[in-house]
């Protein structure tokens, strides 16, 4: 459950209002990134080679279509913290606006045109938001299957691995007063479909709260 605290302190931008929530994966949560330079290089950038950055293009192709090229990672600070961009979180808003769309009553059953509408009026203060957890990343091997017109393709795919209890805390600035009860919704999403790499296979599933900034 979220508390209904309003932050009051100014957002970075000087106008808006502030959310700052904290989620805790209930299920391991799996790094999106490729770990091989050239496809960052040749693979994504030939896909897009006007996206504003290669680590966006991921975000936006689907890493499904990159992931046998080598292991999946999370991005990392300078001592080796894991972290999240700011976009992978408008990213899952987005998926989960777009599931909710389909839900009678829900408050993303009434948005329209609403990737412009997060992409223009939800932000995410920081750029980078560093992973707690303890413990040691690991990694998960999987199986990918796909039909091609040569039949069933088979391709074993690696990830990083952050375990349960793992905690992410960012900070929501939202422009219009009713966007909080949107945001609520598509934060609830993330109890039954995860975030990040694999969600649709049960990971990266989350509760959250609101904090103090």
């Amino acid at each position: 459950m979220s508390s209904k605290k309003t932050e009051t302190i100014a957002p970075k931008s000087g106008f808006g209002k502030l959310m700052r929530v904290k989620i805790t994966f209930t299920e391991p949560v799996l790094g999106t990134m490729p770990n091989d330079e050239e496809v960052y290089a040749q693979y994504i950038a030939s896909k897009a080679p006007d996206a504003p950055t290669k680590e966006e293009e991921v975000e936006n192709l689907g890493v499904d279509e990159v992931v046998e090229k080598g292991t999946t990672i999370f991005p990392k600070l300078d001592d080796g913290t894991p972290y999240l961009y700011d976009y992978q979180v408008k990213g899952f808003f987005k998926n989960a606006c777009s599931m909710l769309k389909n839900v009678s009553g829900t408050k993303s059953s009434g948005i329209k045109a609403f990737k412009k509408y997060i992409d223009g009026l939800v932000f995410i203060e920081e750029r980078r938001s560093p992973f707690e957890f303890e413990g040691e990343i690991t990694t998960l091997q999987r199986p990918l299957r796909a039909q091609t017109a040569q039949g069933e393709r088979i391709a074993l795919a690696m990830s990083e691995q952050l375990p349960i209890g793992t905690s992410v805390t960012f900070t929501i600035n939202y422009l219009r007063d009713d966007l909080k009860e949107a945001i609520e919704e598509w934060l609830n999403y993330g109890k039954v479909n995860g975030f990040l790499q694999w969600h649709n296979g049960g990971y990266g599933r989350f509760e959250w709260k609101e904090v103090d900034m």
